[in-house]
């Protein structure tokens, strides 16, 4: 897999230490709170557990699903949820964890939903955030790196399902999806 990558962007040490910087910011904002954490899965399943761990806060963990890349490198502007919350989420303070906010319709999508919902507030923390991507306007209120736009993998992004176990955020050689 390693020789399918152009560049590496952040190694796994960056990217522990921007889920340490950003859980302590996480642990001072809400001190005294109880917030939901809602990981959006597949891709942000690594840096949830990494986030999550650096959190000093009684909180609970939820998942959410869903899709609109569809396989593909750019996103299909169709939004699906694929696995809903089960947790109920009126008057909570809700973070969205998210491996990338790119064209920003996903985070749209979510944060419609929860508000919805009721929820008192809704945050993001990205790992990734393309704001040369957004199709929509949004933003991520704690944020690990500014990434260009070019198409990532690792550390749970995927092409096809594929490099998500890379340890590290890279760019996918072009040659890699255009065949």
């Amino acid at each position: 897999m390693d020789n399918d990558i152009e560049e590496v962007l952040y190694d796994q040490a960056s990217i522990q230490q921007a889920a340490q910087r950003l859980g302590k910011q996480i642990t001072e904002d809400y001190a005294g709170e109880r917030p939901l954490f809602l990981s959006v899965l597949k891709g942000a399943y690594l840096w949830t557990a990494d986030l999550i761990r650096e959190v000093d806060l009684y909180a609970e963990l939820e998942f959410i699903k869903i899709s609109s890349y569809h396989g593909g490198v750019a996103s299909t502007d169709e939004i699906t949820l694929v696995t809903d919350i089960r947790s109920d989420v009126q008057n909570r303070d809700v973070i969205i964890l998210e491996d990338i906010v790119d064209t920003g319709q996903s985070l749209l999508f979510m944060k419609e939903l929860l508000a919805k919902r009721g929820a008192r507030s809704i945050k993001v923390a990205t790992l990734l955030d393309k704001k040369e991507g957004r199709k929509v306007e949004v933003t991520a209120d704690y944020i690990g790196f500014d990434v260009r736009n070019q198409f990532v993998v690792g550390y749970g992004l995927d092409y096809k399902d594929f490099y998500r176990n890379l340890p590290y955020v890279g760019i996918l050689k072009k040659e890699v999806y255009t065949k």
